[in-house]
């Protein structure tokens, strides 16, 4: 059956290895899509449990999807993220289609996109928007200093909080809502222009405008897979928060792996929905 073309789509704090990541999820969601650009926003892994060897099989499936997507044609990148270590020392190299950054910048129908994990921001605002001025020399201080901290600081809890996926405008001037994180992002695109800034790292699901008098700009957060099970598309020339929960899944029953799952708020197997589908379309 045909799977979703999509343009780009963004995925952030997948932390596979993690007993919180949602990964027989993330593998139908992957199996029902066809991206020609895949952005993997930071986190995807978690790596201290690679070191103490857990790491699931429907894990390794989706690693396993992830590669299957860049065979099949689809540009993967991947942004560090601030539990990363593992793979910052590859920054800035790319294996075929697949990439590893710090940041990427797409110019979209005319429109820039700046997109990163955003951890970089979590420091004070003051500080964030005296660097942000420094322009890439700055980010690149607030990197050091955020990687800095992780090492050093008590771990977070993986769950955070509840969506807020509405679409809503307002000025910088009303921002008393917004975590130091959300300000000081914001403080940097609209600094540069960008017309759309991603981010993901506060696993809250976000789309909103944005403006100041220096310009207008799209914020868009990724959400996470740990309790929200959110990703960022974008086609026909507009971005959709998807949600796992929410939205209709279309045809992606094709996939073997896929349909021997057996995945919460489905009724039995996926592959057993798929024949009942199948014969109703038959008898009519």
């Amino acid at each position: 059956m045909k799977k979703r073309k999509i343009d780009v789509v963004v995925i952030s704090d997948v932390h596979l290895g993690s007993q919180y990541s949602k990964a027989e999820e993330l593998l139908v969601y992957l199996s029902s899509i066809k991206p020609k650009t895949l952005v993997l926003n930071g986190n995807f892994i978690h790596p201290s449990h690679i070191r103490r060897n857990h790491f699931p099989k429907s894990h390794l499936k989706v690693i396993k999807k992830i590669l299957s997507l860049l065979s099949e044609g689809s540009e993967i990148y991947y942004l560090s993220g601030n539990r990363d270590f593992l793979f910052k020392k590859f920054t800035g190299s790319m294996f075929s289609r697949l990439h590893f950054q710090d940041r990427l910048l797409l110019d979209l129908d005319g429109k820039s996109t700046f997109i990163l994990h955003g951890s970089v921001f979590d420091t004070s605002p003051a500080l964030a928007k005296w660097l942000i001025k420094a322009g890439p020399v700055g980010l690149k201080i607030l990197s050091l200093k955020h990687t800095l901290s992780q090492k050093y600081s008590s771990k977070k809890s993986l769950a955070k909080g509840s969506p807020d996926i509405h679409a809503k405008a307002c000025s910088l001037r009303d921002l008393s809502s917004l975590s130091k994180f959300d300000r000081s992002a914001l403080a940097m695109a609209l600094q540069n222009q960008y017309d759309t800034l991603i981010c993901g790292y506060s696993h809250q699901p976000r789309k909103a405008y944005y403006e100041s008098n220096k310009g207008r700009c799209l914020y868009l957060n990724s959400g996470d897979w740990v309790e929200h099970l959110t990703a960022l598309e974008y086609s026909f020339r507009r971005w959709k928060l998807y949600s796992f929960k929410h939205d209709k899944l279309t045809a992606f029953y094709g996939d073997e792996e896929v349909r021997e799952m057996e995945i919460p708020g489905f009724p039995g197997k996926l592959g057993d929905l798929t024949e009942t589908r199948e014969r109703s379309r038959t008898a009519s």
